[in-house]
């Protein structure tokens, strides 16, 4: 990997972005919500997509992905419609801020909501500090795959997965805290104890897309065909956009699989909630239901999300990443690869 083209595209791709939030703030600051906005505010959002692009680095390009063709976009698009969390009113840094990463202003007044200073507990840097040693140990596994059962592998790529992303937006989190002064959004909540699909996919994974995927498709559906076909459609809209970071990832063309696999949870999800409303004739033991849905989740994340993700080489080429990230620390530059 080439760090020096890496750090090279860093300040194109940030200016760009500053750019394209501000022409955003002009313009929602003197059109009213609707088509005034969304037209002149196409442009933006039809080149957002295309800025992971200008990374070679599988982890760059999968991280800008996420924060700029996803959460930055649909905020965008919620800003169009006048809804929130961005708006024109609030102070240039904030409005960037909100934009660009995964925050959102501090409610010091709700006794439910902690900010990201209370995050810096001697508990937080504990636990964060085994996730590391956790993520550190993983990594060292992966020279073993030959040997490993397909089964075994894969459940180490979901543990994979989860501790990156707690890692990730864990030390963001106390970046927003302590240079923004802004609250971080959470990203799991214990997901291993989920009692149901509806318990997994909105209220303990992947948090900051169900933040933004109920206000942008779930309520405004909701609104004009009912919870079924609203819990359908933004599973479908969430598998596209898991299609194009799947694309950050493999460049490779979508296939449709990931697609498949979240329109099969969303199915199952509106089937599950209409049995939860009507269905009053047996109700599994909460530990039951537990190892019910997360058996599901990782049964069918093996048949369909993982073999979407690791095509094209994609994990051998992120662990050659990874490699030549901790040479470049450590000192070891052999292990530093283009």
């Amino acid at each position: 990997m080439d760090f020096d083209l890496e750090l090279r595209a860093v300040p194109k791709v940030a200016a760009v972005v500053i750019l394209s939030v501000t022409y955003a703030r002009f313009i929602s600051s003197h059109l009213r919500p609707g088509l005034p906005r969304l037209l002149p505010l196409l442009p933006v959002l039809s080149l957002l997509p295309f800025l992971p692009m200008l990374f070679t680095s599988i982890h760059f390009r999968t991280n800008a992905g996420f924060f700029i063709s996803w959460l930055c976009l649909f905020k965008l698009l919620l800003l169009c419609f006048g809804r929130g969390p961005l708006d024109p009113s609030l102070p240039f840094i904030s409005f960037l801020s909100l934009a660009s990463l995964p925050v959102k202003l501090p409610t010091t007044n709700d006794p439910k909501n902690q900010s990201s200073f209370h995050s810096l507990s001697p508990k937080y840097l504990l636990t964060t500090a085994i996730k590391a040693a956790l993520f550190a140990g993983l990594l060292s596994l992966y020279r073993f795959r030959d040997q490993m059962h397909p089964y075994l592998f894969l459940v180490m790529l979901c543990f994979h997965i989860y501790l990156s992303l707690e890692l990730l937006l864990g030390t963001a989190a106390i970046l927003a805290g302590a240079i923004l002064g802004m609250e971080f959004e959470p990203q799991f909540n214990k997901p291993y104890f989920s009692s149901s699909l509806c318990d997994f996919w909105g209220r303990r994974w992947n948090l900051m897309v169900s933040a933004i995927l109920r206000p942008s498709v779930y309520i405004p559906v909701r609104s004009c065909t009912g919870r079924a076909a609203a819990v359908i459609a933004t599973f479908i809209v969430s598998g596209i956009m898991h299609e194009l970071m799947f694309y950050y990832i493999t460049l490779l063309p979508p296939n449709g699989v990931v697609l498949l696999f979240f329109i099969l949870h969303g199915i199952c999800t509106a089937v599950e909630g209409w049995y939860a409303q009507h269905g009053n004739w047996w109700r599994p033991p909460k530990i039951l239901a537990t190892v019910g849905a997360v058996a599901f989740v990782t049964y069918t994340s093996f048949w369909l999300f993982f073999p979407a993700m690791l095509r094209g080489g994609a994990l051998e080429n992120g662990m050659m990443e990874i490699e030549s990230i901790i040479g470049l620390f450590t000192g070891d530059m052999y292990l530093v690869k283009d």
